[in-house]
């Protein structure tokens, strides 16, 4: 009878083991209502992490500074207003017919200008291209800050999926532990038991006890980082979906490494460099070339003879060529040093592309190491399954004792968990991947 009763508190246990994923989801959804899938964490970080309006604040400066850089073609036109009180007034005399005032002691003045630059060899152009092309820059890193956030967030939910979980097992495990320790307490009344059988069901509690609140401590963490990462309250609750994929991705290496150097934004952002750094060159080039301009002026001033008190229109009009002759080799030091840039992030261009070589290769060694692991516990659980059952034979036979039986059915439960963390850890990595390859994770 006893024995019966051990063996229907183990099924129990497994039964309700088995159940674990349906039932935590369940829970989950009861408490919080909606549940967050990997996607709604990804959108709602990318939309609000101050990091990504930041880069794309940058984008509004680029716009600004792309339209400082057409000012060049058009015209500047400048209004003035004078007036002036001189004294003593210029005069002179002439004998017999007494003084003459050569300027008057109120004197008015507005004038009109107007500068057009007709011609300045390509300058202005060449300026408008450089900011054009740190505009696709900017660009191009709200990209890279969007992905990186989108993998930390991806990262983020695998872990809170698996300790969620990972916590459920363990509750599962204190509450076996528990009645078979209450059911021991009362074989012991009988004589039946040993205080040893006791004692080490209780360090078994114990050391489960501490797993599950380390495992707590850590969820604990992991949602008050996530919470940072959607700009929510540090103490806001969230369930999870799970979203699990089972089947064995194969990919060719070389067709990864391929894909990866065309599409990554950091091979993207390494050959905007190198384009960044040419036409700043063609611009400090065009620095010194010569600027032919139109320039008007008209308005109307007091002070011309005869009625020097009367105002008058008056113009000038013209064309304007300036030339520099001689910088002090400014010019020829800003050309070397941009040169020298060229080179750099041709250099920056070629890392890029052997760091992204390295990266498609680790994460996809690591994603095919997930995978054997996938099947390493998954024939692990069926072993230990097998052995549970073997253990029930044996006990009912009188060959074991119930703790050999305890230990086999927690062997089941341990099995479980370490499925569920090969199972994260492959799903995780297939993400990885795909950021390695550059693939848009959002």
């Amino acid at each position: 009878m006893i024995k019966n009763l051990l063996i229907n508190i183990v099924l129990a246990f497994l039964i309700s083991n088995a159940a674990f994923a349906q039932s935590a989801d369940s829970a989950n959804a009861a408490n919080s209502g909606t549940q967050l899938s990997v996607r709604d964490i990804i959108l709602k970080v990318i939309s609000a992490y101050p990091s990504v309006k930041e880069a794309e604040e940058a984008l509004n400066a680029a716009d600004a500074k792309i339209g400082l850089a057409n000012s060049g073609y058009y015209p500047i036109v400048d209004f003035k207003a004078d007036y002036a009180n001189i004294g003593p007034v210029p005069y002179f005399s002439l004998p017999g017919l007494g003084s003459m005032n050569l300027a008057p002691s109120n004197n008015y003045e507005i004038n009109l200008g107007v500068q057009q630059k007709i011609y300045d060899f390509g300058k202005t152009g060449k300026s408008v291209d450089f900011e054009i092309e740190n505009k696709n820059l900017s660009q191009l890193s709200v990209e890279q800050i969007k992905q990186k956030l989108s993998l930390t967030a991806v990262a983020s939910y695998y872990a809170l999926i698996y300790l969620q979980e990972a916590i459920y097992i363990k509750e599962e495990q204190l509450k076996t532990l528990r009645e078979h320790l209450e059911f021991i307490e009362k074989k012991k009344e009988t004589g039946s038991a040993t205080q040893y059988e006791i004692l080490s069901t209780q360090v078994k509690i114990s050391g489960i006890e501490s797993q599950k609140l380390d495992i707590e401590t850590a969820k604990k963490v992991q949602l008050s980082y996530l919470n940072s990462l959607l700009g929510e309250s540090e103490t806001a609750v969230h369930s999870f979906k799970k979203e699990y994929t089972a089947s064995k991705l194969t990919f060719s290496e070389d067709s990864l490494i391929t894909y990866a150097v065309s599409h990554r934004d950091e091979i993207n952002i390494a050959r905007e460099k190198e384009k960044l750094a040419k036409l700043q060159y063609d611009v400090v080039n065009s620095k010194n070339n010569p600027v032919l301009s139109l320039f008007l002026n008209g308005g109307a001033k007091n002070g011309y003879e005869p009625k020097i008190e009367d105002f008058k229109a008056d113009y000038s009009f013209g064309l304007m060529v300036k030339v520099s002759l001689f910088d002090a080799n400014v010019n020829k030091n800003d050309l070397l040093i941009a040169n020298s840039s060229i080179r750099t992030n041709s250099f920056q261009t070629e890392i890029a592309k052997r760091n992204i070589t390295n990266d498609v290769i680790e994460n996809e060694a690591n994603l095919s190491t997930a995978y054997k692991k996938v099947e390493q516990f998954a024939l692990q659980l069926k072993h230990a399954e097998k052995a549970l059952e073997l253990a029930k034979t044996s006990y009912k036979a009188g060959v074991i004792t119930n703790l050999d039986l305890l230990d086999a059915a927690t062997a089941v439960s341990e099995s479980r968990l370490y499925l569920l963390k090969a199972q994260t850890d492959y799903n995780l990595n297939i993400y990885k991947l795909k950021a390695a390859i550059g693939e848009r994770l959002y």
